[in-house]
């Protein structure tokens, strides 16, 4: 809620603050989507492999690209492939087993 709060309020204030509340606000956004995804799949409700595997891409790209930063970028970008294909298939296999399907890619 207050993710979105931020972003109503920084598109009304102009200049570098609403800038920054809006920054904010999609940050807040974004993890509270992500735990309400987090929480879905592991209890087995939904299947959000997809979504949750694409943000541990991200975040190592992130990674990379702040511990790394000479590094090329078709690497970090191989990297973060690895990371989503091991970590869909470690969804996959979770959810499996949470929800009694037997497979439920999305």
């Amino acid at each position: 809620m207050a993710g979105i709060i931020l972003l109503v309020a920084g598109f009304a204030v102009r200049g570098h603050r609403g800038t920054i509340m809006i920054g904010a606000g999609l940050a807040l956004a974004t993890i509270g989507g992500l735990e309400l995804s987090v929480r879905e799949h592991f209890t087995g409700y939904r299947s959000h492999t997809a979504l949750l595997a694409g943000a541990a891409a991200i975040i190592v790209l992130v990674g990379l690209s702040l511990l790394a930063p000479g590094l090329p970028l078709i690497v970090a970008l191989l990297l973060a492939l690895v990371a989503f294909g091991a970590s869909a298939r470690f969804l996959v296999r979770t959810f499996q087993r949470r929800s009694g399907l037997s497979f439920k890619f999305r």
